[in-house]
């Protein structure tokens, strides 16, 4: 009989250890694509640069023709994902800080 005492003592502790940990984890976003609307917002309140600047700062950075281009959040920092096809036929992907349009990263196969 007090063997089932105990057990039953340990569900309060787990419950509250669950609790603390999910209520300390970061937030999850099911994903991390933004609407029109935060876009329309983020544009006008000056948060992003406008898709033409990042084109711009992407043709210096790497000459071709742009197929592709996102907006998305990644580590709390908004993020153009821009993919383009160089003259010699090569791919590749830059990531420019949406608010200043630094290169973050770049990829190419």
């Amino acid at each position: 009989m007090m063997r089932k005492k105990s057990r039953y003592a340990l569900i309060p502790m787990t419950v509250l250890l669950f609790s603390a940990v999910v209520s300390l984890s970061p937030p999850v976003f099911a994903s991390d694509k933004l609407s029109q609307t935060e876009v329309r917002e983020l544009r006008q309140n000056g948060t992003i640069l406008s898709m033409e600047s990042i084109l711009a700062k992407t043709r210096t950075v790497q000459p071709g023709d742009v197929v592709e281009i996102e907006l998305d959040r990644e580590d709390g920092r908004y993020v153009y994902e821009v993919k383009l096809i160089d003259a010699q036929d090569r791919f590749h992907k830059l990531y420019l800080d949406a608010g200043s349009g630094e290169v973050i990263r770049q990829k190419t196969r």
